[in-house]
């Protein structure tokens, strides 16, 4: 990774309120329920986005990224990577400052449209471990 993704990832963690995590689930046991768990301990505020959920970790659930009506910096995507491409042009329509596709999920194409769109993109990456990793840092 170069210095220059280090020091965006680092700004984009520093000054991001708002994190849309894709495929947050309710279940304890699920990644994406510990990652954002972390985002929250972390201060983040974090809105769940999956179909079905109604609440998670205290937040309202929503269908879609379209359907939340405050501004969202950071999409983080739990979805395997065939779902990538409808998410991020959802991101990219909302106006997201970054999308996080955790590790694992990948998408070449789309992670190239949204840098087109102006939108940092981290593939197969664990916001968590970048949190945990700055923090170390200071």
């Amino acid at each position: 990774m170069s210095t220059s993704e280090v020091a965006t990832i680092n700004e984009i963690l520093a000054t991001a309120k708002t994190v849309a995590v894709v495929g947050l689930s309710s279940n304890p046991y699920r990644a994406s329920f510990g990652v954002s768990q972390t985002l929250q301990e972390s201060g983040y505020r974090v809105i769940p986005v999956n179909p079905n959920e109604t609440e998670v970790l205290g937040e309202k659930a929503y269908a879609r990224l379209e359907d939340i009506s405050e501004k969202i910096d950071i999409v983080d995507i739990f979805r395997r990577s065939e779902y990538v491409s409808d998410i991020v042009d959802s991101a990219i329509r909302i106006g997201a400052r970054a999308i996080w596709m955790q590790e694992g999920v990948e998408d070449e194409a789309a992670a190239a449209r949204a840098r087109r769109a102006g939108i940092f993109v981290a593939m197969d990456r664990c916001i968590a471990k970048d949190i945990y990793y700055r923090r170390k840092k200071k």
